[in-house]
C-alpha cells in the first residue's frame, strides 16, 4: 500500500453504555439480549410523556476522579472514560509523548457528539436566573463547546495530528470514526483515537422528542419500548453513554506487536436532501452511502455477512433502511445478518455510532452476531427485505475472511456506513 492507502485497523475499544461500564461488559449483555431501558426516577419525569430512558450502567464519576468530573460535561466524562479504556487496550501505557511506541505528531483524536454539553448549557442557565450572574460556572463554556469531549480525549493521550468534531446528528460517531479512518489512508496520522459519545438525559430534549413523536411511550414497559422492526413499534428509547476504537495504519500496529480485532475496510457517505427530520421512504440516500462505499474501497460483497443496522425502532425509518440494503446488494442480502443493538441499548444519538462500532469490530472478532430483541411480530417488510436476527445471538461463519457494516443516518438526512472485514 502506498502512504496515501494505507490498510487500518482497529487496535483498541472501549465503551460505556447502559448495559455496561466497559467494552466487554456492554458485549455480555449485547449477547445475552439484556436491556438496559429503565423508567426515569428524576422528579422532573413525572410530567413527562415519556418516563423511560437507558442511562448509563456505571456512573463516571465512579472512574474518572471528581475534581476532573467536576470540569467535564458529562458526555466529555463518557468519551474520556471510554477513550481510556480503548487506548489501554491497544497497548498504549502512557500519553503519547511519553510512550516510545507513538510520535504525539502522529496521533489524532476525533469524537463526536450530535447535541453536545448540552446538560451543561441548560443547567448553567438554570443557575444563571436563580442564583444569579456571579454563581455561573467559569468552566460553562469548556464545558458546553461540542467539541470538549474531543478535545479533552485529545489531551489525555497526547494528539497533537489534530483534533476533530464532526457533528451530524444521529450520525455523528460514525463519521468520526470514517473521519479517523480516512486520516490514517491519506498519510497525516499513524493512530486516531475515534468514536461518538452523547448525555442528553434531561428535561428539554426528552420533552422535545416526544413532542415530534419521535420517541416510545410504552411507559409500562420499559425493557420492552424499543422493539426496532416489530409492528408495534412506536420510536426510539433516548440512551446516553459513549463508544470509542484505536485505529491504526496495519504497518504501525504490526511495528509495535499490537492485537488487531478487525480491518477498518472504509467508509461510505451520502445525504437524502429529503427533509429536515423524516428519513427519505424509499431509502435512496442510504443507498447511495452503500454505493459510495463499494465504489470507493476493496470490499467484495459476498464477504458481507452481518449488519448492525441503525434501526431506531420508528416506522418509516426500520424499512428504508433494509430496502436500500435489498436495492444494492440484491440477493447477497439473505445473507446478511441484520442486528438492531438499540433494542438493548437506546439510541445514543450521536453516541451510537461509537458504540455501535464496538459492537460490529465484536461480533466480527468473536463471529457472533447480537440479537434483535423485542421483535414479538415481524414487520412483513422487514420479513421480505433482511434476515433479522431475533430472540439470541447467532454465530456466524468460522472460517474465512468475513466482513460488515454498521449503518448510522441522522436528522438532517446524513448517511453513514462503514465497513471492517476479519484479518
Amino acid at each position: 500500500m502506498s502512504s496515501t492507502n494505507r490498510t487500518v485497523v482497529v487496535t483498541g475499544i472501549g465503551a460505556t453504555t447502559p448495559l455496561g461500564g466497559d467494552a466487554a461488559s456492554t458485549w455480555e449483555g449485547l449477547i445475552a439480549g439484556k436491556s438496559g431501558v429503565k423508567p426515569l426516577e428524576q422528579e422532573w419525569a413525572a410530567d413527562q410523556a415519556v418516563r423511560i430512558a437507558a442511562p448509563v450502567a456505571v456512573e463516571p464519576t465512579e472512574v474518572i476522579p471528581r475534581p476532573q468530573a467536576r470540569r467535564l460535561d458529562r458526555s466529555a466524562q463518557f468519551a474520556l472514560v471510554a477513550a481510556k479504556e480503548a487506548w489501554a487496550d491497544a497497548g498504549f501505557e502512557a500519553k503519547a509523548d511519553e510512550d516510545p511506541n507513538i510520535d504525539p505528531d502522529r496521533l489524532g483524536a476525533v469524537i463526536a457528539s450530535g447535541i453536545g454539553g448540552v446538560t451543561t448549557l441548560l443547567d448553567q442557565y438554570d443557575v444563571l436566573k436563580e442564583r444569579g450572574v456571579r454563581r455561573v460556572s467559569p468552566h460553562t463554556v469548556p464545558m458546553l463547546m461540542p467539541n470538549s469531549p474531543s478535545a479533552n480525549v485529545g489531551l489525555a493521550v497526547g494528539a497533537r495530528a489534530g483534533v476533530h468534531t464532526p457533528v451530524s446528528a444521529c450520525a455523528s460517531g460514525a463519521e468520526a470514526i470514517g473521519y479517523a479512518i480516512e486520516m490514517i489512508r491519506t498519510g497525516r496520522a499513524d493512530v486516531v483515537v475515534a468514536g461518538g459519545t452523547e448525555a442528553a438525559i434531561h428535561p428539554l430534549p426528552i420533552a422535545a422528542f416526544g413532542n415530534m413523536m419521535a420517541m416510545s411511550k410504552n411507559n409500562d414497559d420499559p425493557q420492552g419500548a424499543s422493539r426496532p422492526y416489530d409492528t408495534a413499534r412506536d420510536g426510539f428509547v433516548l440512551g446516553e453513554g459513549a463508544g470509542v476504537v484505536v485505529l491504526e495504519s496495519a504497518e504501525h500496529a504490526a511495528k509495535r506487536g499490537a492485537r488487531v480485532y478487525a480491518e477498518a475496510v472504509g467508509q461510505g457517505i451520502s445525504a437524502d436532501a429529503h427533509d429536515i427530520v423524516q428519513p427519505e421512504p424509499e431509502g435512496r440516500g442510504i443507498s447511495h452511502a452503500l454505493q459510495n462505499l463499494l465504489d470507493r474501497n476493496d470490499l467484495d460483497p459476498s464477504e458481507i455477512v452481518h449488519v448492525n443496522a441503525h434501526a431506531t425502532s420508528t416506522p418509516a425509518g426500520d424499512i428504508a433502511e433494509l430496502k436500500a440494503l435489498r436495492k444494492v446488494f440484491g440477493d447477497d442480502a439473505d445473507h446478511f445478518a441484520v442486528s438492531a443493538t438499540k433494542s438493548m441499548t437506546g439510541h445514543l444519538l450521536g453516541g451510537a455510532g461509537g458504540v455501535e462500532t464496538v459492537a460490529t469490530v465484536l461480533a466480527l472478532y468473536h463471529r457472533v452476531a447480537p440479537p434483535t430483541i423485542n421483535v414479538e411480530n415481524l414487520d412483513p417488510e422487514a420479513e421480505a427485505n433482511a434476515d433479522v436476527v431475533r430472540g439470541e445471538a447467532r454465530k456466524l461463519p468460522v472460517e474465512g475472511r468475513i466482513a460488515a457494516l454498521n449503518d448510522s443516518f441522522g436528522f438532517g438526512g446524513h448517511n453513514v456506513v462503514l465497513a471492517f472485514r476479519t484479518v
